[in-house]
């Protein structure tokens, strides 16, 4: 950490996130020891929301617009008062932007073929392979579960898991079709 950087801490941010991507599902705003100051300017732009997180807690969630932000830290007198703390301010705030579009042609299918057997036919294997599309429709809970402290989730950190469920969702239908 170097003095400029401190001192460059202490302005008034505006905060936006400009993510170009194709694969970014949410994006933390990097911030001076996140250390969002009052009066902050929030751009949310379309096909985006943004989870404000203020001292641990989940503040409030954004749909696009601009918005001022309201924190305990004051420009220069939040870092003196916080000389206790080795001129570092107590009260963290982030911002979180979710990516709303819809991510679209996401692969799965077997890895093997998935044994059944026919009464006419005897054995059969089967395989099976699509796509599927998801998008996010409530930040604030994907935040709390999924995403965490994560400062950049992208899709193939869900793609595994979204398969697995499609995976096993297929062979227990086709399991109980068996019986």
């Amino acid at each position: 950490m170097g003095l400029f950087d401190k001192i460059r801490g202490e302005f008034i941010d505006i905060i936006v996130s400009l993510d170009n991507s194709n694969d970014t599902i949410a994006y933390r705003f990097e911030r001076f020891q996140n250390e969002i100051k009052m009066g902050a300017k929030l751009t949310v732009r379309p096909g985006q929301k943004a989870v404000f997180v203020n001292e641990g807690q989940v503040a409030d969630v954004f749909d696009p617009g601009m918005y001022q932000l309201s924190t305990q830290n004051l420009p220069v007198l939040s870092t003196l008062k916080g000389w206790k703390y080795g001129f570092n301010s107590p009260f963290k705030a982030e911002i979180y932007f979710f990516n709303t579009r819809i991510f679209t042609n996401l692969k799965w299918g077997t890895a093997n073929p998935i044994m059944m057997r026919d009464a006419e036919m005897g054995p059969v294997r089967l395989r099976a392979f699509g796509s599927y599309n998801i998008r996010v429709v409530n930040p604030r809970q994907m935040l709390e579960e999924l995403v965490g402290t994560d400062g950049l989730f992208q899709v193939d950190e869900v793609n595994d898991q979204i398969r697995n469920m499609i995976m096993t969702s297929f062979a227990n239908r086709c399991y109980r079709k068996l019986v």
